[in-house]
């Protein structure tokens, strides 16, 4: 099934004439990779956000909607808690047990 963000990816490499091969080879993946993470089957790395804008000169409104859905669309996320405090680390575990 086609995600949110993937009909985004999608919009941004048909707006350019390009085929999935085009836009793989951008992000460095291969072209099963990228249909992957477009139809949901695979998550979208941390850094494709960046890669994405750079590379197709995205404006900061249109980053940030990328990054809204690539958030949306994590099946899980992790939190690092090195430089939290504990209220902070506590605050989190509360909302994780309600959750």
């Amino acid at each position: 099934m086609l995600t949110q963000f993937g009909k985004e990816l999608r919009h941004i490499r048909l707006d350019r004439d390009e085929k999935l091969k085009d836009m793989a080879e951008k992000l460095g993946v291969t072209v099963s990779y990228l249909s992957a993470v477009e139809n949901g089957k695979r998550n979208i790395p941390d850094n494709w956000i960046e890669m994405i804008a750079s590379e197709y000169c995205l404006d900061e409104e249109y980053v940030e909607k990328l990054e809204k859905l690539a958030f949306d669309g994590k099946p899980e996320i992790i939190l690092n808690f090195d430089k939290a405090t504990e209220g902070q680390r506590n605050l989190a575990y509360s909302f994780a047990r309600r959750f």
